[in-house]
């Protein structure tokens, strides 16, 4: 009896993965439904690059696809006085800020939106962000 029960348990708990699965597979990688143009960009009033005269260039963590990029993108550009540029095939954030701004704000809005930002790889040209 009791390898009965054990049987059934794991059966159902095939069945819950073979469905949780083929949701996954239904919806895309982060919930898109596999059509790329489904996360919108959220528009930048200012594009104008010489406003920004703080530029740093970030890694990032955890994107798959294009829609994981926007999303990345929408976190920072949400942030005012930010102008950000994803890059999903170099897995990095160039993110142009008007004023200086500590990498922790940044950490916490890319983190906000389930992603990782990772250290500053910037050449070192532009002014430091500011310290937390």
């Amino acid at each position: 009896m009791p390898t009965v029960i054990i049987c059934a348990i794991l059966l159902l708990l095939a069945v819950f993965a073979v469905r949780h699965y083929c949701k996954k597979l239904a919806s895309g990688c982060c919930g898109a439904g596999g059509d790329q143009s489904r996360v919108q960009r959220t528009p930048v009033a200012d594009r104008d690059l010489r406003h920004y005269p703080y530029s740093h260039t970030f890694a990032v963590e955890g994107m798959t696809c294009k829609n994981c990029a926007v999303r990345v993108e929408n976190a920072l550009n949400g942030i005012d006085g930010v102008y950000a540029q994803v890059h999903l095939g170099k897995k990095q954030a160039v993110v142009h800020t008007k004023r200086p701004l500590s990498a922790g704000v940044l950490r916490q809005a890319v983190a906000k939106a389930g992603y990782a930002l990772r250290t500053d790889t910037s050449s070192g040209n532009k002014p430091p962000l500011a310290s937390q």
